[in-house]
C-alpha cells in the first residue's frame, strides 16, 4: 500500500534517532534479548542470516523466534519509529512463509510492503533492527537493492497480485528454466480496498497456474475498514471461512481460511498445504494488528499506557482485543493513546508509531495545516450540506483528527486506499452541485493521474485538492512529493495554488471551496499545495523572513472575512493565523488569485520563490543587501498554473537577473517556464532581456536523504544562490 501512515511521519519511515540520550524506552526498558549481539548467538534472531536458518530450527523453536522478533519490533519502535503495528501482526505469518517456501526461488511479493520488517529480519538484515547504530541501513519497504529476497520497491498499495501474476506468467511461459518456483502475493492491512487489487484478482483467476495469495485480514484499513466488501469478510471470519457470498470464490479462486493467523504452527500447516499448488488460491489469515502488546490500556476509559513489558501469557503471545466500535459511520476506534505508544488491535494509531525522541515536539506541517483546514471548513457544514471532506485513508497523518471526523459525521468520507475512486467520487459530488475537498499525500495522488485529467479537469469539476507533503522532503523514494508541481500545474483547466503562509492558505481554501454559483468562484478544479516545513518553520520564527518579517500586506480588497477557527478541532487558534483572511480570495475573482505578489521592489536582481522555497528568496535577498549592497526585488508567485506577464514585463527595467527558486523537480517544472517566457518574448533592446537562473531539484528518486542535504545537493541554500548571482556580475 502506500506506506500509508495513519499517523506521524507516515510514509517516510526515515525518522532515525542516534545517541544514547535519545534512546529512552518510555513504556518499558529495552529487553536484553534485543541489544546488539556482537557475536552473542544465545538468541535465535541473532543467529538468523537467511531463510535457511529458519528452516533449520526445530518446530518448537519457531514460537520462541516469533517472541524475540516481536520484542525486537517493540523496542525498535520506541527508538526509531515506523510501521510497527502491521509488522507485529505479521510476525507468525512471515516466519511461516520462510519456513515453508524457498525464497528467492519462490517469489514473495509484499503488498503494503511496510509489512516486510520481519521478512527483512529473516533474510539477513536482523542487525538493522537489533543494533541502533545500524537502523538506517534498511528502508521501511522492500527493495531489491538491499536483498535478492525483495522483489520490488513498493511503497504504494494494491499491486502485489498484479505483480505476482506477471512473475507467474513468465515462469509458466518459460517452464522449468525460468528459475521461479511458487509465486506468493502477500496483501492486506487495507490494501485489498485498492481497485488495482481487484483487477489483479480478476486476472489471476483467468490466468491459472501456481499463484498463492495470502490475504492478511487484520480488520483494518488505516483508519478502520470502509466499503461493502468488509461485511462479507466479517461473516467469513465469523463462520470459519464458510459463509457466502465469498468474494474470492466469486472471482473463481480457490479459498482457504486460517482463523489462527498469529499461530505459527497453524500457518506452517496451511502454507504447506498450498505449496506447489497448480492453480490460484487465496489463503485468508485472520491476524491482529499490533499483536503482542498488552492492549488493555487502549480501551476508551484508559488515557495513559502502563509501564508493563510485552506479555506472552497466551500460547502465541497475542491477547484478544475488543477496542473497536464499528457502529458509527466514521468507524471510530476510541483510542486516546498518542502515536508514541505501541498499540494493539484495530486501532488507527497502531499503524504508525513515532519514536520516543519525538515526544513533545510540535505538529509537523501536515498535521498543523491539516487541522487548520478542517477547522476552517467545519463551521460551514451546517449551512452547506454539500460540503464534504474526502480522505482516501491516512486521515490522521494529515491532521484530520478523530474528533473532527466524529463532529463532521456525513460531511467526512474515508474511501479507503482508493485515490482514483476518491477523485472520481469528488467529481461526481461536484457535478451534483456539492463542494468536495479531497485530501491526501502528494505521492499518493499520482495514483489518480487519469482521474485528474478526465473526470476532474476535462469536466471542469469544482473539486478542491489538498496536496500534502508536496516538494522536497526526507521521505523514502516511494513517497517523495518532489514531482507534484510538474504533474498538477500542467493539467489543462486545473489551478494550482502554492500559499506561503497560513493566511494565504486559508484564503486559497475559502476561494477554492466557494459554493457553486458564488460570484467569481473558480470555474474548475483547484489544487492547493499544503505548506511544508520551510513555511511552518518561518511562521514560527519570523526572523527567517528577513524582508517582510512575515507581515504581508493584502492586495486591494473591499472587505475582509474573520478567521473562524475552533480550538477543539486541533488546537489551531485565530492568533496562530494572525489577522483576517482577505475575501479577495473569495470574491475578487480568478485574476486576483493568480496575481503574483511583489513583496520588495528593488533593482538588478529579482528573486521569485515558489511555495516552500519562498523563505529562501527573502534570506537570499537579505544576504545580497548585507554583503553586496544589492536591494533585490522579492516576489511570491502564489501559484504555478500561469505566469504573471505584467510582473515579468516590469522586471525588464532595471533587472539584469531573474532568479527562480522551487523545491521540486526543475526539469518540466515551474522555473523553466519563466526562462521560456523571456526566450520567447525576446526584445530588440538587449539590456531589457534579463538573464534567468533556475534553481530546483534534479530529475531523480531520492531515498531518505535529509532535507538539508537535498537543498545542498540542488543549490537551494543562501550561499549557493548568492554565489551564482554574484558570479554573473
Amino acid at each position: 500500500m502506500r506506506s500509508a501512515s495513519g499517523n506521524g511521519f507516515d510514509s517516510s519511515d526515515s525518522f532515525a534517532v542516534s545517541g544514547a540520550a535519545e534512546r529512552t524506552a518510555r513504556l518499558h526498558d529495552i529487553p536484553p534479548s534485543i541489544t546488539p549481539s556482537h557475536g552473542d548467538d544465545s538468541h535465535l534472531l541473532s543467529r538468523i542470516a537467511s531463510p535457511a536458518d529458519v528452516k533449520a530450527l526445530a518446530p518448537n523453536e519457531l514460537a520462541e523466534l516469533c517472541r524475540e522478533i516481536r520484542t525486537t519490533l517493540l523496542a525498535y519502535g520506541h527508538q526509531h519509529g515506523g510501521h510497527i503495528g502491521s509488522n507485529l501482526g505479521m510476525v507468525e505469518a512471515t516466519v511461516a512463509l520462510h519456513r515453508v517456501f524457498d525464497s528467492p526461488r519462490d517469489r514473495i511479493v509484499f503488498d503494503v510492503s511496510h509489512q516486510s520488517y520481519v521478512h527483512k529480519m529473516l533474510t539477513g538484515r536482523a542487525a538493522a533492527y537489533l543494533d541502533p547504530d545500524r537502523f538506517s541501513e534498511v528502508t521501511g519497504f522492500t527493495n531489491p537493492d538491499e536483498s535478492k529476497h525483495d522483489q520490488f520497491v513498493l511503497g504504494h498499495t494494491g499491486t502485489s497480485i498484479s505483480l505476482a501474476c506477471g512473475l507467474a506468467k513468465t515462469r509458466d511461459m518459460e517452464g522449468p528454466n525460468s528459475g521461479i518456483g511458487n509465486v506468493i502475493a502477500v496483501i492486506g492491512d487495507g490494501s485489498l480496498s485498492s481497485g488495482v487489487a481487484f483487477e489483479g484478482l480478476n486476472n489471476a483467476a483467468e490466468q491459472g497456474g501456481n499463484l498463492i495469495i495470502v490475504f492478511n485480514d487484520n480488520e483494518m484499513s488505516i483508519a478502520g475498514d470502509f466499503g461493502g466488501m468488509y461485511g462479507p469478510l466479517a461473516r467469513l471470519r465469523a463462520s470459519g471461512g464458510t459463509a457466502q457470498p465469498n468474494l474470492f470464490n466469486a472471482f473463481g479462486l480457490d479459498y482457504r481460511y486460517v482463523e489462527a493467523g498469529n499461530d505459527v504452527s497453524a500457518l506452517v500447516a496451511a502454507f504447506e498445504e498450498v505449496r506447489d499448488i497448480d492453480h490460484p488460491v487465496v489463503v485468508h489469515i485472520h491476524t491482529l494488528k499490533g499483536a503482542g502488546y498488552d492492549g488493555e490500556e487502549t480501551h476508551a476509559d484508559r488515557q495513559t499506557a502502563s509501564a508493563s513489558p510485552v506479555s506472552f501469557d497466551s500460547p502465541t503471545g497475542v491477547h484478544p482485543t475488543d477496542n473497536v466500535n464499528h457502529s458509527e459511520p466514521w468507524h471510530s476506534d476510541h483510542c486516546n493513546l498518542s502515536d508514541h505508544e505501541p498499540h494493539e488491535g484495530q486501532c488507527e494509531a497502531s499503524h504508525w508509531q513515532n519514536p520516543d525522541a519525538a515526544i513533545g515536539k510540535p505538529d509537523d506541517p501536515r498535521k498543523h495545516y491539516g487541522k487548520m483546514a478542517m477547522a476552517a471548513l467545519e463551521p460551514r457544514f451546517a449551512a452547506e450540506p454539500g460540503l464534504v471532506v474526502i480522505s482516501p485513508a491516512t486521515p490522521g497523518s494529515n491532521g484530520i483528527t478523530h474528533e473532527f471526523r466524529e463532529r463532521a459525521g456525513a460531511h467526512y468520507v474515508d474511501t479507503g486506499i482508493t485515490e482514483s475512486h476518491a477523485v472520481a467520487y469528488a467529481a461526481g459530488i461536484a457535478r451534483a452541485g456539492g463542494t468536495p475537498v479531497v485530501a491526501t499525500t502528494a505521492s499518493f495522488f499520482q495514483r489518480a493521474y487519469d482521474q485528474f485529467f478526465q473526470e476532474m479537469s476535462l469536466n471542469r469539476s469544482r473539486v478542491t485538492v489538498l496536496d500534502f507533503l508536496g516538494g522536497l522532503s526526507g521521505s523514502d523514494n516511494t513517497h517523495s512529493g518532489a514531482y507534484d508541481v510538474t504533474m498538477f500545474s500542467n493539467i489543462p483547466g486545473a489551478t494550482m495554488l502554492v500559499p506561503t503562509s497560513a493566511r494565504d492558505y486559508l484564503a486559497d481554501l475559502a476561494w477554492a471551496t466557494a459554493p457553486a454559483g458564488s460570484a467569481d468562484a473558480p470555474a474548475g478544479p483547484v489544487v492547493i499545495r499544503v505548506p511544508g516545513e520551510a513555511i511552518l518553520t518561518a511562521e514560527r520564527d519570523a526572523t527567517l523572513l528577513p524582508v517582510t518579517g512575515g507581515q504581508i500586506a493584502d492586495r486591494p480588497q473591499s472587505t475582509s472575512l474573520p478567521v473562524s477557527v475552533s480550538s477543539a478541532s486541533g488546537g489551531i487558534s485565530a492568533a496562530t493565523v494572525r489577522g483576517t483572511v482577505s475575501v479577495t480570495a473569495q470574491r475578487a475573482g480568478v485574476r486576483h488569485m493568480l496575481d503574483w505578489r511583489v513583496n520588495q521592489t528593488g533593482s538588478r536582481v529579482a528573486i521569485i520563490g515558489l511555495g516552500n522555497a519562498y523563505p529562501l528568496a527573502e534570506q537570499t535577498a537579505a544576504a545580497l543587501s548585507a554583503d553586496y549592497g544589492i536591494t533585490a526585488t522579492v516576489i511570491d508567485p502564489r501559484q504555478c498554473t500561469s505566469l504573471d506577464s505584467d510582473v515579468l514585463e516590469s522586471l525588464r527595467d532595471g533587472h539584469q537577473q531573474v532568479i527562480t527558486l522551487e523545491d521540486g523537480q526543475l526539469e518540466g517544472g515551474w522555473g523553466e517556464k519563466v526562462t521560456a517566457y523571456y526566450a520567447n518574448h525576446h526584445v530588440s533592446d538587449g539590456s531589457r532581456n534579463p538573464h534567468v537562473l533556475n534553481f530546483g531539484a534534479a530529475k531523480e528518486f531520492t531515498d531518505r536523504v535529509p532535507l538539508g542535504e537535498l537543498n545542498e545537493r540542488y543549490g537551494l541554500t543562501v550561499e549557493q544562490v548568492t554565489e551564482a548571482i554574484t558570479r554573473c556580475f
